[in-house]
């Protein structure tokens, strides 16, 4: 019989674990291409319904909102095609799209949106932060429908730096706290009121309960709060947005109980964080128990944000399989790269997350962190769980710290391993609670002082 040294053991066992980590991850990313055959961007009639042959006026002052609906539904009675946004600015209230239509912004064409509360009545079903109510009208909008989109070059201005963005504050935290009271209460949806003289921010655009939905190419810019906000959608494609907005809860791409999502080759470079998955607040989401699943995040460029990919807080309907790779990283106001956050009032499942040949420049603050303190923190009767986080071949040029994952007792943090990657600019070590954290078969290099002059 062949015996081992204590050392020699170790280093198989080390050797095997890592193989094994590097195994799971594998398994993983096999089924990315089973989830790309079914996220398919709808297909439109080559007819094209001008809005300016409608009435609207390319000035930027005379309000277009009506010659928009009324193209919108030429072109939806028409059997569809492409609402044209030719060149120009033009001045409008909310749009609320139609199944079979395309909203196309040629490249010097910009769709300026009021900011008069009064023009987003009546009230719609919406979601804020995760919870259901009835209130203002997304700036573009869409429920239950089938093959919608926003397409072109064009730019999209939500106008929101010295209007809508004025509400974040004590305005908004005191409606925030009524729906919240409601949602834990269990009122019906229509008896979520709000809307006129109250102060939830609407989103821009916003795609309810919709099938094959494509948003490609556009520019936004001044959004009143999170930019790009499907829920409960299937077969959903973000593709080449560029993102630059910089005012509070600013998040670029919130996917929210949404299946077979594809965001690729987009800039984010935002107030909040760049993508966030969600799938519900509380009761709502736990009611609701739709959650996000089988989303692939690659190709994508993040700037500024809280979290270039982050998965939560509003995550009560739990998220499973997630696949990032090929993204670019990089601001000195980006505070992490990866960022998992709940609590034990949200909990939810956040499971098989994926993530490889990533680069980092620099991040604020370290590269993953795992937050299930956030907000209430271990407050609650629903306990988060996180399983099998797999990290592999990414590259960080400064990280301060490479992780920082806060748990607590009851809750789960398990399985999460960062495998064969690089790390530089490191000041501090790792801060792990009640996680189980690897860091396997990495380089960590620490911050060098600079020289004196």
């Amino acid at each position: 019989m062949k015996f081992y040294s204590p050392l020699r053991f170790l280093i198989l066992f080390s050797t095997f674990f890592v193989a094994w980590n590097l195994h799971a991850a594998e398994s993983g990313w096999t089924q990315v291409p089973e989830i790309l055959k079914r996220i398919v961007p709808p297909a439109f009639p080559d007819k094209e319904f001008k809005i300016t042959d409608y009435g609207a006026v390319p000035d930027g002052k005379t309000l277009s909102s009506q010659a928009i609906t009324k193209a919108i539904d030429a072109c939806a009675a028409s059997g569809g095609g492409h609402v044209v946004v030719p060149a120009g600015t033009f001045l409008t209230g909310p749009i609320h799209l139609k199944s079979t239509v395309d909203l196309q912004l040629a490249k010097d064409a910009t769709l300026s949106f009021s900011t008069d509360p009064s023009l987003y009545l009546p009230l719609v079903p919406t979601r804020f932060e995760g919870m259901e109510c009835m209130n203002y009208s997304p700036l573009i909008y869409a429920k239950d429908m089938t093959n919608v989109a926003v397409s072109g070059e064009g730019t999209l201005d939500g106008q929101a730096d010295s209007s809508w963005l004025l509400w974040k504050g004590k305005k908004q935290a005191s409606d925030r706290a009524r729906l919240n009271a409601m949602v834990n209460q269990g009122v019906p949806l229509e008896k979520r009121v709000f809307g006129d003289g109250s102060f939830l921010r609407p989103n821009f655009i916003q795609f309810v309960g919709c099938r094959n939905v494509l948003i490609e190419g556009v520019k936004i810019r001044r959004s009143p709060m999170w930019e790009i906000h499907p829920i409960l959608c299937t077969n959903v494609t973000v593709r080449g947005v560029d993102i630059e907005c910089h005012g509070a809860n600013n998040d670029g791409c919130d996917p929210e109980s949404c299946t077979d999502v594809l965001i690729e080759k987009c800039l984010f470079d935002t107030g909040d964080d760049c993508i966030a998955i969600k799938s519900g607040r509380n009761n709502d989401g736990r009611r609701i128990n739709v959650p996000s699943s089988n989303l692939i995040i690659r190709d994508c460029v993040m700037k500024d944000g809280h979290g270039g990919v982050s998965i939560g807080s509003e995550i009560s309907g739990g998220c499973t399989n997630v696949f990032i790779e090929h993204c670019e990283m990089s601001s000195p106001e980006l505070a992490c790269a990866l960022r998992l956050k709940s609590n034990a009032m949200r909990g939810g499942t956040m499971e098989n997350i994926f993530m490889r040949d990533v680069r980092v420049g620099t991040v604020k603050k370290n590269f993953l962190t795992i937050d299930l303190l956030y907000e209430e923190g271990a407050k609650g009767a629903f306990m988060p769980v996180i399983r099998n986080v797999v990290v592999e071949n990414v590259s960080a040029g400064k990280a301060p710290q490479v992780v920082n994952a806060r748990s607590f007792p009851g809750a789960t943090a398990t399985g999460i391993r960062i495998l064969n990657s690089k790390f530089g600019g490191v000041e501090k070590p790792d801060e792990i609670q009640n996680a189980d954290v690897k860091v396997e078969g990495c380089e960590i290099s620490k911050a060098t002082l600079s020289s004196p002059q």
